[in-house]
């Protein structure tokens, strides 16, 4: 059988999601809402751009910042070029439009980095963030373990637990095959195998 890690995704409740959101600047809030809204990765998230909302509830992911370059990058998994298109929920939406409406953009990004708009904003900023959120630990509601990464993970917790297809998960994240996604959030179905074993046993019933 496939192997699996159910220790490996600490997701967070929608409660605690809410709490953390809020927890850092505008920014953090933005990163937030893409990565549990959309299920973008950190650096994916990092590159936002409002030229990339394509519908009112699509958003196109086309590029992400790459920690070792600190620049601009092709999709993981991917050749430059490549994109691929993302539930946007109404809140990531208003999320993106208003942090652009408060801030600006530059030729479309939201994000860049505060000392040098030249250049995108920063992995280590984003990761200072989390860790004052973490130490304000008596203030929100952090699950033990949960690292950044767990947004995303409550973005495919969100998709699974509403019987969306992990087919669809799995293109939405980046993953490169299903196997991945399979391996990470099998844990979090398990409610699809006594499902089943009901539904078959209607017929061996009869």
């Amino acid at each position: 059988p496939p192997q699996y890690d159910p220790n490996r995704a600490v997701v967070p409740s929608p409660t605690q999601v809410q709490e953390i959101r809020t927890a850092g600047d505008d920014a953090f809030l933005v990163v937030s809402d893409l990565m549990s809204g959309s299920g973008l990765r950190n650096g994916e998230a990092l590159a936002v751009n409002i030229n990339n909302i394509v519908a009112d509830d699509v958003y196109r992911v086309t590029e992400q910042v790459n920690m070792t370059t600190k620049d601009y990058a092709p999709l993981k998994h991917r050749k430059e070029g490549d994109y691929r298109d993302v539930p946007l929920p109404s809140r990531t939406r208003l999320s993106i439009e208003w942090y652009a409406d408060k801030y600006g953009t530059v030729d479309g990004y939201l994000l860049r980095h505060p000392r040098d708009l030249g250049k995108p904003y920063p992995y280590h900023l984003l990761q200072n963030q989390w860790q004052r959120v973490v130490k304000q630990s008596d203030d929100v509601d952090i699950p033990e373990g949960m690292v950044l990464y767990g947004l995303r993970h409550f973005f495919a917790s969100n998709c699974l637990s509403h019987n969306i297809p992990i087919t669809d998960v799995a293109e939405w994240m980046g993953h490169k095959s299903i196997d991945i996604t399979f391996k990470i959030y099998r844990h979090l179905m398990p409610g699809s195998i006594a499902h089943a074993a009901q539904i078959l046993g209607l017929d061996l019933a009869a």
